[in-house]
């Protein structure tokens, strides 16, 4: 018998099918949804919690820091922006207080470079031999002690600087004494080679290993391959982990505080002892009282290194975006 509830059973109970079907899955859907949901809320906050951690240090870095150009110093003194740059006597216990940066500057900057042209060769060589000469039984080991390397202390490289390479040069060089730029820039640069050769290797293993077969079908030789095929790819990470490797040793303290030698002079010399802005920060900030000019102008060194190394690692990334692609091309 045809009634009316026959009638609306038999229309809607294959809706009522298909209805509670996606409801399940939208279900299945929604806690996916849900718990991406609540992932992504986690690590923006935590995403945001480090950023603002850094932004905080950065503000109060520059507020402590320009306090030395906004207020006088104890004598009713003021420091100009240009005679904290360019000024070459740093004596702040003199009064009036002398506060030039120039000689502090100079220190950082010499003991890197010389640092550089110690280490950028050796740890690119270190790269190029794991990466195309070494076998594999030499890799397999040579690799982990490189990264062991570059996680040493760098007191114990302070130690060995004081201990061992000071006294050599004083009796080798005929010098009063062994603490100078030579030695800090050749402890800096063994701290500076396993992050040079670790990262440069790594981007001269990511080359795709196309590019060299069709290097080797092309005729040329292993060196050849290495000069025009590898090495131009792999341009940007070489110059990366240069550069990160260089900041690191221009931001070193403990190095330089103990074996450069602590003279705060303009030097022209490797074998005489000079102060880079790690050092007087370290061995000062303890010194001084909290809100005088003094303790200003520790920040305001500080300030300079961080823009400087800031540069540094702005350098890195132009290096990765703009030959990024060029090596390519190149090989």
């Amino acid at each position: 018998m045809i009634t009316h509830s026959n009638v609306w059973r038999f229309f809607t109970k294959p809706l009522m099918k298909t209805r509670l079907a996606p409801r399940r899955g939208l279900n299945g859907l929604a806690g996916k949804d849900i718990g991406d949901r609540q992932s992504r809320i986690i690590f923006t906050v935590l995403g945001f919690t480090a950023l603002t951690a850094l932004l905080l240090i950065v503000l109060f870095l520059f507020l402590e820091g320009t306090a030395l150009f906004i207020h006088p110093a104890e004598d009713g003194s003021r420091v100009g922006l240009g005679d904290f740059i360019l000024g070459s006597f740093w004596y702040p216990g003199y009064t009036p207080p002398e506060f030039g940066i120039l000689p502090l500057m100079a220190a950082s900057l010499s003991v890197t470079v010389l640092s550089a042209c110690l280490s950028i060769p050796l740890g690119m060589g270190t790269a190029l031999y794991l990466s195309s000469v070494a076998g594999p039984r030499v890799r397999e080991w040579g690799k982990p002690v490189i990264e062991l390397l570059a996680a040493m202390p760098s007191v114990v490289l302070g130690l060995v600087g004081m201990m061992v390479i000071a006294p050599f040069m004083q009796e080798w060089w005929d010098v009063p004494s062994g603490l100078n730029m030579l030695n800090a820039s050749v402890m800096l640069a063994l701290m500076a080679i396993p992050t040079i050769a670790s990262i440069a290797d790594d981007a001269l293993e990511s080359v795709p290993r196309d590019l060299l077969e069709a290097s080797y079908a092309l005729g040329a030789t292993p060196l050849q391959t290495l000069m025009r095929t590898r090495l131009p790819c792999a341009l940007s990470g070489v110059g990366a982990g240069i550069i990160l490797g260089l900041t690191r040793a221009m931001g070193e303290t403990m190095v330089v505080l103990m074996c450069a030698g602590g003279a705060a002079q303009l030097s022209f010399s490797p074998l005489d002892a000079v102060r880079p802005m790690t050092s007087t920060i370290a061995a000062e900030m303890g010194e001084t009282a909290v809100g005088s000019s003094h303790y200003s102008a520790l920040f305001a060194i500080g300030i300079t290194l961080f823009l400087m190394t800031f540069a540094f690692n702005l350098l890195a990334s132009f290096i990765a975006g703009r030959y990024s692609q060029k090596g390519y091309q190149a090989a």
